[in-house]
């Protein structure tokens, strides 16, 4: 696995179900990659259509396989309500580097579809130093030698 930034774009979510039965639901949802969690702004009056258009950075590892997305609707007098989840490969964005926006099935606790969620996501891989064996003969190595560094350095000569 890659090790980078990931960037993730929530965008919107359509059909969820609405489990608030006295108003509209007020969604926001829990973005985790591996023991990184992220949460979105809580949207309200849009019922069971939100949108977010909201931007994620996460810190991507070896052991990164999955963005898990679990949305929920806020309670204002009781704990918030569980509303479904997503699960998204990131294998796919490690090979391609972006992936437009896209809308992934939510589903329920019984696994049952419950709603869509538009995601894009965009990886930068962490970029590695340049090795210095590159250098190590030819031109390269003497031009790089020959101004600069510690070499020309006066400190300590006394």
């Amino acid at each position: 696995m890659p090790i980078g930034t990931l960037e993730v774009l929530l965008v919107d979510a359509s059909g969820l179900d609405n489990n608030d039965f006295m108003a509209d639901m007020d969604p926001y949802v829990l973005l985790t990659v591996n023991t990184q969690e992220k949460k979105s702004t809580v949207v309200s009056a849009q019922g069971s259509n939100p949108e977010w258009n909201e931007t994620f950075l996460f810190t991507v590892s070896d052991d990164s396989a999955d963005l898990h997305l679990k949305i929920m609707e806020k309670d204002n007098f009781s704990a918030d309500d569980y509303v479904g989840e997503a699960t998204i490969s990131l294998e796919p964005v490690f090979e391609e580097g972006s992936l437009l926006p896209t809308s992934y099935n939510v589903v329920n606790q019984e696994k049952e579809y419950c709603g869509g969620i538009k995601v894009g996501l965009k990886f930068t891989p962490e970029t590695e130093p340049e090795e210095r064996s590159e250098y190590g003969s030819g031109e390269g190595a003497e031009a790089e030698e020959s101004y600069g560094g510690w070499k020309q350095s006066a400190y300590g000569e006394e």
